[in-house]
């Protein structure tokens, strides 16, 4: 899974929000780095930028990245609801970790923690993916008793090739959804081949707590941000309709 997301997960639209903060606040923290998608094109522009991830994996594909464009950020492997970091930061983002894999209690903590690890008048740049993004999904909540979705066979087409030489293919199911926690259940499953012949598996298991917007800000709030500004996706407008992702740019 770590390889499917370090090969084929480039695409960054958030830097261009991100890149103007990181620039004038250094140093900053990739909260939930990965395997270096936001974090290394940072770095490789010579901003000081660490990551923290919970992934062993992940983060040694970040260092790999990394290495490659002559950098080598300080990389934590830590939960955000326990960050415990040397240093503190003029900026913190977070891209698609909210709520994955944690309990809302542990959530409520990570903003916390995230606060204490800035440095007055820091900024926190967290976006949050509406309940209603996916229609299908969406659907579930006003059936949280339907079946689990089909368990999902190692695809014959759509494969997809890794610079290693090998091919991968990533799926996705929804176990069931718990709406009065506000959670969703997922199963991973990767799969790859090499010369055509199925090398390796693996699955995982995780949660999805979901928020709406007026529950991320009192959240932020709660954890003791200020100044919470809300943009339509990775804009510089207010959040609309039409929009699948709102980002909070919130201060310390």
């Amino acid at each position: 899974m770590a390889r499917w997301w370090t090969f084929f997960r480039t695409e960054h639209p958030e830097l261009e929000v991100i890149r103007p903060l990181v620039e004038g606040r250094a140093p900053s923290l990739d909260l939930a780095c990965g395997a270096g998608r936001l974090l290394v094109p940072l770095v490789a522009a010579g901003l000081d930028v660490d990551g923290v991830d919970v992934s062993a994996d992940m983060l040694a594909s970040c260092a790999t990245a990394a290495e490659a464009v002559g950098a080598s950020p300080r990389l934590f492997r830590q939960p955000l609801h326990a960050l415990d970091l040397p240093r503190r930061y003029g900026v913190a983002y977070a891209c698609g970790a909210l709520g994955l894999g944690s309990t809302r209690a542990q959530d409520a903590e990570a903003l916390r923690r995230i606060r204490e690890h800035l440095l007055p008048g820091g900024v926190l740049v967290l976006d949050n993916e509406v309940p209603w993004s996916n229609p299908t999904v969406w659907e579930r909540w006003t059936r949280p008793d339907a079946p689990a979705d089909p368990v999902p066979r190692p695809p014959s087409e759509g494969r997809r090739a890794g610079p290693d030489g090998c091919e991968y293919a990533l799926a996705a199911r929804l176990l069931g959804v718990d709406p009065h926690l506000q959670q969703e259940r997922w199963e991973m499953h990767a799969w790859q081949w090499r010369d055509d012949v199925l090398v390796a598996s693996e699955h995982s298991t995780l949660t999805a707590n979901v928020y709406f917007t007026g529950e991320l800000v009192l959240l932020l709030e709660g954890a003791g941000f200020t100044d919470v500004e809300l943009r339509g996706g990775y804009t510089d407008r207010a959040p609309g309709p039409g929009d699948d992702t709102v980002v909070a740019v919130a201060r310390r």
